[in-house]
């Protein structure tokens, strides 16, 4: 064997099969790197190249780029977030009805992006049909589309909901809207709305009908339903509509109905609404379950160590046996309105931190439940700060003065409303704004407590002119509430006038051409010397009334006064005490009260006047009471005289007159439900002599009927109103000593704004005078009734206009009096 040969042929092989292997290992990199490659290629690493925006839309290229957030030049991967993320951008810009994106590979890592998008048409116009001017004003403001929006699917379903919704608010469940888009002829991507409103028959309510109601009649249900009634001449002029929202607020009153008998589970299990026929009414069943009634059991106190048991017992007035109300058990706690439950009494204590939880502990076999009332009193926490914003024309210490509720005191809740009143008859502020903040400090046992008020036009001006009689009649006069003789220097203060510090300063001058005159000044101060709530007034006024040329009478006055709260028999009671000096001068001036023509007569008399009032607004109020009495003597001149007065002339007995005269009224609010009010009046009048030989003078009689407003003084008459009735048609030509006079009035407010307070009136009325006292008869009257308005402005005061329609006779004629109009002029108290 050639070992040698072997040897290099083994050689020779070996060298063969590495250069092989290194073919193959460089077969493997090569073709690793290419799976590598395309791998990469695989898992969508591009670099962004070109973007083509195409479709229907007027969009340049570099505002999509902005929105999708993409940059040309930058990685983005297809199977990533980018693109996702960039059609969710498009989409929430709600402008498009299509959005497309194409992805065109170029050389292996440059990519092409075409984006296709289609903008939905712009709204060009909108119209309603089916339905009137009104309804289309309302839907208008509704749907709130302008001219230029992008009409997308979810924008008319919005606008066809808000639509429907607004129809079933009225009771028109019926009611359907379809809507049509129309192209417009001129641009293509702009189109009109018609929103067709088919308006089927509004759905009435036939009947209502309760099912497993035993202890309370259907009857009593269905007045406690106040917005769902069915049809019936009780509701003859009132709607029957059947609107779901207010069906279920009733259902809730008709829970609450039977919760205040102590019927505590009881429920509406469920109620059904059936067509009765085409005309759209309907009849509602409504089924409930009473459950069980429930008693108060027995109640008994814990924690309680300022009040013992008894006394707290007796203010909550509740006992064994009583529905178990729980309403009524809340409002005795913490809710009464008239201030006389359990916190009011622990928090006109100063117990501001008092707290009161009642339990119920146990419901025996007969459904009375015993309650545990748990009692926190706290400390007494006393006043801190006190401190009055939003005043800006009033003076601080003006305010200040009315506060009851004083830093050092004992914190009482009663004190805060009261101060709340006293602001309120100052008639500077918004009474619907009055607002007041305590701010209680634990640790210490402080409260500071906040007022704020809202300053209002408390300055009025009465302007006013007409022609009547061939003659013009005119006045004009001014009215400054918030007057400030302090700021008379001041010119900051003027607005016009100084204000400010709560004086009153009135003018007024009136004509009606030739025939009558009259001007007056008045003021009053409040508070005189400013320390006590003593009033201070003073009147001048001067009128002159002629009849012919040559005749005429005229009377000159004067008035000082001074007033004074008092604290019994409680500290809403004034008394005012005035004298008061009128003469009268006449010439040539013809009259049947007298025998004289040419002459005078001077009247000097003392008044007195004690009133009470609890009214809280005097614009509108909702609740409270006045009360006054008036008397009006003069010196009883004939007492101290050994004249025979029946053979003196007129001249001579009325030289200075002599009489008494008393006056009684009465004024009650209360609020039926919600701001409907109820008004109940009462007043009298009696004017006597010291002397029979005397009578009664001829001035300061009572004259009955019409609007009480003459428009000027005559001969220091009264006028007393009585509407449905001529003025001064229902007393004797020259008054009647002795009057009588009964009012009930409902109110509703149409608008409680300060700077324009409305509200309209429905009255009963009767009244009427008598000569003398032993005819006298407060139930021979005259009725009537009627309706009005009122609006009161703080630069006028009170304005407004009666209808009423008087149900008996005028004296001396055999017609009744019928309907008459009266106009009223001025504030109402």
């Amino acid at each position: 064997m050639n070992i040698k040969k072997e040897k290099g042929d083994l050689e020779k092989q070996l060298n063969r099969l590495k250069k092989n292997s290194l073919i193959i290992f460089l077969l493997i990199l090569i073709n690793t790197c290419v799976v590598f490659s395309q791998e990469e290629n695989l898992n969508g690493n591009y670099i962004l190249g070109q973007v083509e925006i195409t479709g229907q839309n007027k969009l340049d290229k570099k505002s999509v780029l902005n929105v999708m957030n993409l940059k040309i030049g930058q990685k983005i991967n297809t199977n990533g977030e980018e693109i996702t993320n960039a059609v969710k951008s498009l989409w929430n810009q709600n402008i498009f009805s299509d959005i497309k994106i194409f992805k065109i590979e170029k050389e292996n890592k440059i990519i092409h992006l075409e984006v296709l998008l289609n903008s939905l048409p712009k709204l060009s116009k909108f119209k309603f049909t089916g339905i009137k001017k009104s309804e289309e004003d309302d839907l208008r403001d509704k749907i709130r589309l302008k001219v230029g929006m992008s009409v997308s699917s979810s924008l008319l379903k919005n606008c066809t909901e808000k639509i429907n919704s607004y129809f079933i608010e009225k009771g028109r469940l019926n009611t359907k809207c379809i809507v049509e888009s129309v192209t417009d002829s001129v641009n293509f991507n702009s189109v009109t709305l018609n929103f067709n409103i088919i308006d089927n028959h509004r759905i009435k309510i036939d009947e209502i009908s309760f099912n497993g109601n035993k202890s309370v009649k259907t009857s009593k249900l269905k007045k406690t339903m106040k917005n769902t009634r069915e049809k019936s001449l009780r509701f003859l002029f009132s709607s029957s509509k059947l609107v779901m929202k207010q069906l279920e607020e009733d259902l809730v009153s008709v829970r609450s109905l039977y919760n205040s008998k102590g019927f505590r589970d009881f429920k509406v299990t469920d109620y059904s609404i059936s067509e009765i026929n085409d005309n759209g009414s309907v009849r509602i069943d409504i089924n409930v379950d009473e459950g069980d009634q429930y008693f108060f059991g027995d109640i008994s106190w814990l924690g309680n160590k300022k009040y013992d048991s008894e006394k707290l017992s007796e203010i909550l007035s509740l006992k064994r046996g009583d529905i178990y109300d729980s309403s009524l058990l809340d409002e005795r706690i913490n809710m009464s309105r008239n201030g006389d439950d359990i916190s009011a009494l622990y928090m006109d204590d100063g117990y501001l931190f008092f707290q009161i939880n009642p339990l119920e502990t146990f419901v025996d076999s007969t459904n009375h439940i015993n309650l545990e009332i748990q009692i926190k009193e706290g400390k007494q926490a006393l006043i801190r700060n006190v401190k009055v914003e939003g005043n800006t024309k009033t003076n601080d210490r003006i305010i200040m003065r009315e506060i009851r509720s004083l830093p050092g005191e004992l914190f009482k809740r009663s004190d805060i409303i009261r101060t709340q009143e006293e602001f309120n008859r100052l008639g500077f502020f918004n009474p619907e704004s009055l607002g007041v903040t305590p701010l209680p400090d634990p640790e210490t046992g402080n409260v500071d407590i906040y007022y704020s008020v809202e300053e209002k036009p408390a300055d009025q001006v009465e302007l006013q002119g007409g022609w009547g009689n061939g003659m013009f009649v005119g006045s004009f006069g001014v009215s400054f509430s918030n007057f400030s003789t302090r700021g008379i220097k001041d010119k900051t203060t003027w607005s016009p006038l100084p204000t400010g510090d709560g004086q009153k300063l009135r003018l007024r001058a009136q004509s009606n051409g030739s025939y009558y005159q009259n001007y007056s000044v008045s003021f009053e101060e409040p508070w005189l010397g400013g320390k006590k709530p003593n009033s201070f007034s003073i009147a001048l006024w001067k009128s002159i009334q002629s009849f012919t040329e040559g005749s005429k009478m005229e009377i000159l006055g004067f008035s000082i006064g001074l007033g004074k709260r008092v604290k019994w028999p409680d500290d809403y009671f004034t008394i005012n005490n005035s004298i008061n000096i009128n003469r009268y001068e006449l010439e040539d001036y013809q009259t049947s009260l007298f025998d004289f023509s040419d002459g005078y007569s001077n009247n000097i008399n003392f008044s007195t006047t004690i009133s009470r009032s609890s009214v809280f607004n005097p614009i509108y109020p909702r609740y409270g009471s006045r009360f006054s009495v008036n008397l009006e003597v003069t010196p009883p001149y004939s007492l101290f005289s050994d004249k025979n007065y029946e053979s003196l002339n007129d001249q001579e007995k009325f030289k200075f007159l002599e009489y008494k005269k008393v006056k009684f009224n009465g004024s009650w609010y209360n609020s039926l439900i919600g701001d409907l009010v109820i008004k109940t009046h009462f007043e009298f009048g009696f004017l006597s002599a010291y002397n029979k030989e005397l009578g009664i003078p001829p001035f300061e009689r009572f004259f009955v009927g019409g609007d009480g407003l003459s428009g000027y003084s005559l001969d220091g008459r009264e006028l007393i109103s009585l509407r449905g009735y001529p003025n001064s048609s229902l007393s004797q030509n020259d008054g009647s000593p002795i009057y009588g006079k009964y009012n009930m009035e409902l109110r509703y407010p149409v608008s409680l704004n300060p700077s324009s307070t409305i509200y309209v009136l429905c009255f009963m009325e009767a009244g009427n005078s008598w000569n003398e006292m032993n005819k006298f008869n407060p139930f021979d009257v005259k009725r009537s009734a009627g309706m009005g308005i009122r609006i009161f402005m703080p630069m006028f005061g009170i304005l407004g206009v009666d209808f009423g329609h008087g149900f008996d006779n005028i004296p001396g004629y055999n017609v009744k009096s019928g309907w008459q109009t009266h106009f009223t002029i001025g504030q109402q108290f």
